[in-house]
């Protein structure tokens, strides 16, 4: 393995030197150009289609620029950090100041995990120089036109199923947006009885170069994917003239991995990520596409709760990223864990073995990952999960309606039952039932769509 310092001795500079863009009839394709000196040159690539009605020259529409040029500052950072070089050189667009703190924060903070899980000691100051010598866009701004529309990110979990059929009862036209389509999505988008042409699939190529290198023992880890979406869900509904990016990131999201700690698995799905997003495509791209998230008020424990009503999705929906390329349930991971315990106040447990193909909670080997969920270890499991309060709550209920109706407790449970935060927890058992966070983004005719399907029409004070 190839060390942080090394590497950035060895490799001072990473380039973004520019983008390039094949526009063609139905779909829009760019291509990258990075490059580390010394050590490889990269070049990664998006295709987005187009709806039949988008028009125009590239080279005079800007504000496409500015949105394809942003997402090339996002998709940089899988390429920097196999080897973290000191200094980026940004020749590809212009940065003001005001930008280039906004990019250095959402790196830094995107990359909390990486550095974390690699050692690696650093600061917000210290761990890139970011420059810029790129030319002002060429173009002129044009902004959407659209005056509805929604376009929903989907990745075959349960939280963007939610979201589907909560906007289903908007009105609005609805697109369904998946990056490079599996079959937990594209079933998804089946069972939501969303038609295949209401589907924008964007295809998006790492560089081979970039794998090659971590099996070579250079620096590799997480990054903020969620970012990518952002900006790339922005294109699409441009190129599509929709009004809305309808996301399905949750109020669980914003608690820190790393207790007491910033380190956030889930950083660019909080809501801090959600509001700086929206205020740079504000200030800087001026699309006037407006980019939030539906479940943003509610918890996990809320959307397990909603889900559980959402019966065409139980047998096709996935979450767990070990089983993503066989489309399965693995089984023995935390987050397979983690979805099946917060299902279990609201399905039953013999249902949830039969989603899962086996009992996750009667698995003695599951119990690091049970007690990392629960609290127990400070440091919960480097996975989109949700908050340790409401996986303690989901817990007291289900062994409370099992012992109720006379079910034997399968091993961890038993196991829990035993521990003092059952007791702990115990009281506080009913906190999530009608929890709802204000910080959100939500247009006034989307929450009043959410108080009515999660809340009885009134939202709690």
């Amino acid at each position: 393995m190839k060390t942080y310092e090394f590497c950035r001795k060895a490799y001072p500079v990473f380039l973004y030197k520019s983008y390039t863009v094949s526009d063609m009839p139905t779909e829009l394709k760019v291509t990258y150009h990075f490059e580390i000196p010394g050590l490889s040159v990269f070049e990664p690539s998006w295709i987005f289609p187009k709806s039949s009605s988008f028009s125009g020259e590239l080279s005079d529409n800007r504000t496409l620029q500015s949105m394809l040029f942003g997402l090339g500052m996002v998709e940089l950072i899988s390429y920097w950090k196999i080897a973290c070089p000191p200094k980026v050189i940004v020749s590809a667009g212009p940065l003001t100041q005001a930008q280039i703190q906004w990019w250095k924060e959402l790196y830094y903070l995107g990359l909390g995990e990486f550095f974390y899980t690699n050692g690696i000691t650093t600061n917000s100051d210290d761990f890139m120089e970011l420059v810029s010598d790129g030319q002002e866009l060429a173009g002129r701004n044009i902004p959407s036109s659209a005056r509805n529309g929604c376009l929903i990110p989907v990745g075959g979990g349960k939280d963007s199923a939610c979201t589907i059929e909560m906007l289903k009862k908007t009105g609005h036209p609805l697109k369904t947006y998946i990056i490079n389509p599996r079959g937990a999505t594209l079933k998804t988008v089946e069972a939501a009885g969303i038609q295949e042409s209401d589907s924008v699939h964007i295809r998006r190529t790492l560089d081979s170069r970039m794998l090659a290198l971590n099996k070579e023992g250079y620096l590799n880890g997480h990054t903020p994917f969620s970012a990518l979406v952002a900006f790339s869900s922005l294109i699409a509904a441009y190129l599509h003239g929709l009004r809305y990016v309808a996301l399905s990131n949750e109020s669980s999201a914003n608690e820190s991995t790393v207790a007491g700690s910033m380190v956030n698995h889930q950083y660019s799905k909080s809501f801090k990520f959600e509001l700086d997003f929206h205020n740079y495509e504000k200030e800087f791209i001026g699309s006037g596409i407006h980019y939030f998230s539906m479940l943003r008020p509610l918890s996990e424990f809320q959307i397990a709760k909603y889900f559980a009503g959402a019966t065409a999705y139980h047998d096709i929906f996935r979450s767990c990223n070990v089983g993503s390329k066989q489309d399965i349930w693995c089984g023995h991971c935390p987050k397979c864990l983690f979805v099946f315990l917060i299902l279990s106040p609201f399905l039953s447990h013999g249902r949830l073995v039969e989603i899962f193909g086996t009992d996750l909670t009667d698995d003695p080997d599951m119990k690091a990952d049970f007690e990392k969920l629960t609290g127990i270890q400070e440091e919960k499991p480097f996975e989109c999960v949700g908050s340790r309060s409401e996986v303690n709550a989901a817990i007291c209920l289900t062994i409370e309606r099992m012992q109720k109706e006379g079910e034997p407790l399968p091993f961890l449970f038993s196991w829990y039952l035993k521990q003092p935060i059952y007791e702990a927890s115990f009281s506080d058992r009913h906190a999530y039932d009608e929890y709802y966070d204000a910080a959100h983004l939500l247009p006034e005719e989307f929450l009043y769509l959410l108080s009515k399907e999660c809340y009885g029409g009134k939202l709690p004070c």
